[in-house]
């Protein structure tokens, strides 16, 4: 393994076990939720009416859990509330699938709702966690190097959990997929206690320092608006967030539109997913190392921008029958350079900041502002759309901000940072 990974990566001493562990981790989280993205989504597209009321409950119950994670994270070593944040949510799954097996049919609507706010936040809060032991295992210079590789095994989870739903979404009740997520949980968070210990044992990862992080559960808000740096990260995930927005609530409607059998539309959302996998692994391994060597940070995070701006402008001046298939085109792109290009590259950005920067100002950022810009795009689009404009005219107002979005991705990655350890 370690021979085939040096044909791929430049590795060096003792990376090979940590790279894999790491990359084996992304796969776990990756496949549990992607498992349950086509079910949402679906609930998404068959309540497309409420989405703006859905994603301000999102929003509500992620200015709750960021503080009372950052608690947990002020007191507990990272060996341990690694594993206890993914067996929390995998307990909820436990009670949904005993929710929609002893309730009465009548109560199925409000189920399927709080079910679309759950994920929503289950699907930032486990991969924030994620990454935020990443980028504080690994230094900068192994960021940049292998970040791109371990993203390689969330991709794969996505695959496998998108063939997953798709192969059991007509054969299986919807509940039981919530059963089976609760097994790769549990396995992220063993894979994430054995890359602990694999830093407390060696010098190839940084070490978690004797003393807890410490601080308030809102400590880490502060250095958001206090750092020039933190402040344009959030301000790029916020113009990212317009952009997802806008074409999320555009696939929604179309899709509601053109088919309406839900077991149908989970299928085919399901394969959607599994073909943004299967380009974005290409590029994983293909070209996220090699782009963010040639271009640099800064270009790196103009290029998903670019892509968007792009996309927009097709979808602004396509219609019938075709909007939709352009609208899928520009899906795949989309996803796959948000996940191939510019995760990696963010999160280098964070493998240089202090312990409680990378946690909790991270989780606020991932979280937090995520939602919230979430939030407000949702509304924006709904105002748009209470005006009487069609999707294609929205997505030619979204063009112009996808561009100034890609002016402060370059921006971004040529801020000097110091360095901390």
């Amino acid at each position: 393994m370690r021979r085939l990974l040096a044909r791929l990566l430049p590795l060096r001493p003792g990376e090979a076990a940590p790279t894999l562990l790491a990359t084996a981790y992304g796969f776990a989280i990756l496949f549990a939720y992607y498992l349950l993205r086509p079910v949402r989504d679906e609930i998404g597209a068959a309540d497309r009416g409420n989405l703006q009321l859905l994603w301000t409950a999102v929003f509500l119950v992620m200015l709750l859990a960021v503080p009372l994670y950052s608690a947990a994270v002020a007191r507990l070593r990272r060996a341990v509330f690694i594993p206890l944040t993914n067996r929390f949510f995998a307990a909820h799954l436990v009670l949904f699938y005993l929710a929609l097996l002893w309730l009465p049919e009548t109560a199925r609507p409000w189920i399927d709702r709080v079910f679309y706010v759950w994920v929503s936040v289950f699907a930032l809060f486990v991969v924030a966690v994620f990454w935020g032991l990443i980028v504080d295992l690994f230094r900068d210079e192994q960021g940049e190097r292998l970040f791109g590789f371990i993203a390689v095994g969330a991709t794969l989870g996505g695959i496998a959990g998108s063939t997953t739903t798709a192969l059991l979404a007509t054969a299986l009740p919807v509940f039981l997929l919530l059963l089976i997520a609760v097994l790769p949980l549990e396995l992220a968070g063993r894979l994430g206690r054995a890359l602990d210990r694999h830093a407390e044992r060696t010098a190839t990862l940084r070490r978690e320092p004797p003393a807890p992080i410490g601080g308030s559960a809102w400590s880490g808000i502060g250095p958001v608006f206090g750092s020039p740096l933190l402040r344009r990260i959030a301000l790029w995930i916020l113009l990212m967030t317009f952009a997802s927005t806008i074409l999320y609530f555009v696939q929604s409607h179309l899709l509601g539109a053109a088919i309406v059998d839900r077991a149908a539309r989970r299928v085919f959302l399901a394969r959607v997913d599994l073909v943004v996998n299967v380009v974005t692994i290409a590029a994983q391994l293909l070209l996220t190392a090699r782009v963010l060597a040639c271009l640099g940070l800064g270009a790196t995070l103009a290029v998903l921008p670019a892509v968007a701006a792009l996309g927009f402008m097709v979808l602004g001046n396509v219609g019938g029958g075709v909007a939709l298939a352009a609208l899928l085109a520009v899906r795949v792109l989309y996803d796959s350079s948000r996940h191939a290009l510019a995760k990696p590259a963010r999160e280098v950005l964070f493998t240089r900041m202090t312990r409680e920067q990378r946690y909790k100002s991270k989780a606020f950022i991932d979280a937090a502002v995520y939602r919230g810009g979430d939030l407000v795009s949702g509304w924006i689009y709904a105002g748009f759309g209470a005006l009487g404009l069609g999707a294609a005219a929205i997505a030619l107002i979204a063009a112009p901000v996808a561009v100034l979005w890609g002016v402060l991705g370059w921006q971004l990655g040529r801020m000097p940072v110091k360095q901390e350890d």
